[in-house]
């Protein structure tokens, strides 16, 4: 007679963790290593319940930190009512591959009283099994060395040969039959639309403003941000290029530039090559933000901003801050003075500030020339691609007729060119009012930093951040007796 009261007091509490590797290469999925680890526990009486087994699905097998379900287990094990004695594995590899964290967490566990236990490689109990046990240790994490060096250099040779390995940016979609990716114009328009605006001296913010009041998403339906016209600027996938090994895969850290591999594609280009170089160039420029000061040695709040018009050194303040003059020229290294008090260097800025609030045309002209000259070429082609909506609707209705598109299909596609026509009407209508927006909320600023550069009880850091978010430099022509100032309109 079986004693079952015995048996159920002997059994012990066993949990189940199962991994599948990111690389794919294990020949047991999920369910394979669930069936065969609860099998086990039956025979080696051993109770599993259901909310004891932990599964790491897809995920890498190097780091614990970056498998939740591995550190839910281990933080239940160290609690002072550990609910399971034994951890069971398909094969030490499931629960680490990195054998430095391998011999911290068992350690941790053996503290408590919880053992690891592979069913497919069991081992001699003493020292020999212990040695045995960390030889299969070490070859696992030297197969994940080898495997992931192996993976790395066949998608650098792919890359190399213009390969596709990752998502497709907007604009484009994958041709199965051929594996290259072609151009999908309803997104395409919207990426023509960002090059031209941004050439067009918009920022990267107006712009994405501008995409989100137009109902417009990006590939993965949000909503633009500033970073994400930043990044479609810089993406060299647009005039035909593929780019790979630009950020490193645990952190996502963008590496240094002579890591990226950049070769051209086989797909065809949204943007031709010599567009996307100039808003290179634009970028880099437009990348250098007004340098806040520090408060230390800041004489006045216009030190370093005034230049020199003879040799573009910056003036410096004398004495108390009440002159200033050309810093080469104190040098001996300026051959003309451009001497001037402070006080009629603070009052010629003011006008300026004064002139381009009353007369807000003399500083947008070039802005307003270039955003005109965007706008025409914009009108033209919303039109032309209202004009192709018209012929798409001509052929549905066409196919609709013929009997080869059924109604609910023609009702789909009637729904898909209403929605595309509806979307460049609104961009019809916003060039018509995005440039007087941008010009409002330039002026705003303009009157807000001439309010606090004029406040005296302002602090001599606040005044001088201040004029450095809405003035690039200014340059003093001592001989003409006159100071241009710059302003510049990118955030």
């Amino acid at each position: 007679m079986v004693n079952m009261a015995t048996d159920i007091a002997n059994m012990k509490v066993a949990c189940a963790y199962i991994r599948v590797s990111t690389d794919k290469q294990e020949e047991l999925s999920p369910d394979a290593q669930k069936r065969l680890l609860i099998d086990y526990a039956k025979k080696h009486n051993m109770s599993l319940l259901a909310e004891n087994i932990y599964i790491d699905n897809g995920i890498s097998g190097k780091k614990a930190d970056k498998r939740p379900e591995f550190m839910k287990m281990i933080s239940l094990a160290k609690s002072k009512e550990h609910p399971f004695d034994i951890i069971l594995v398909w094969k030490f590899s499931r629960f680490a591959r990195n054998q430095e964290e391998s011999i911290v967490y068992k350690s941790l566990l053996k503290k408590n009283n919880v053992e690891v236990v592979s069913i497919s490689e069991p081992l001699i109990d003493g020292p020999f099994g212990s040695l045995i046990e960390r030889i299969i240790e070490w070859m696992d994490e030297y197969y994940s060395i080898r495997l992931s060096g192996e993976v790395l250099r066949g998608m650098t040779e792919k890359a190399l040969r213009g390969g596709y390995q990752s998502s497709l940016p907007l604009g484009y979609k994958m041709n199965k039959d051929t594996g290259i990716p072609y151009i999908y114009e309803p997104e395409a328009i919207i990426v023509r639309k960002i090059y031209k605006e941004y050439v067009a001296g918009h920022s990267y913010l107006e712009i994405a403003r501008e995409l989100n009041a137009l109902g417009y998403k990006t590939k993965r339906g949000a909503a633009y941000e500033g970073r994400t016209v930043e990044y479609i600027l810089s993406n060299p996938f647009y005039y035909g290029a593929v780019r790979w090994n630009r950020q490193k895969h645990d952190d996502h850290t963008i590496k240094d530039v002579g890591d990226w591999i950049i070769v051209m594609g086989k797909h065809p280009a949204i943007i031709d090559k010599e567009t996307w170089d100039e808003v290179q160039h634009l970028m880099a420029l437009r990348s250098r933000p007004y340098k806040a000061r520090a408060a230390g040695h800041m004489k006045h709040w216009l030190g370093g901003i005034v230049k020199c018009s003879d040799c573009g050194a910056s003036l410096m303040a004398g004495l108390n801050a009440t002159r200033y003059q050309c810093g080469n020229y104190n040098k001996g290294k300026c051959s003309h003075s451009h001497y001037i008090k402070t006080a009629a260097l603070e009052e010629a800025v003011y006008e300026a500030f004064d002139r381009v609030m009353q007369n807000p045309d003399e500083l947008h002209y070039e802005l307003k020339k270039a955003s005109n000259e965007a706008n025409t070429n914009d009108r033209d082609m919303i039109l032309n691609q209202i004009s192709k909506l018209s012929d798409k609707e001509a052929r549905i209705k066409q196919a609709y007729r013929d009997g080869i598109d059924t109604i609910d299909e023609y009702k789909e596609n009637k729904q898909i060119i209403d929605n595309e026509r509806k979307a460049l009407e609104a961009q019809l209508y916003s060039l018509k009012t995005s440039e007087a927006d941008s010009s409002d909320e330039m002026l705003q600023n303009i009157t807000s930093v001439l309010g606090i550069i004029k406040d005296t009880s302002k602090d001599t850091l606040t005044r001088a951040n201040a004029i450095r978010s809405v003035v690039d430099h200014c340059v003093y022509d001592k001989e003409n007796d006159k100071l241009e100032v710059y302003f510049f309109l990118q955030k």
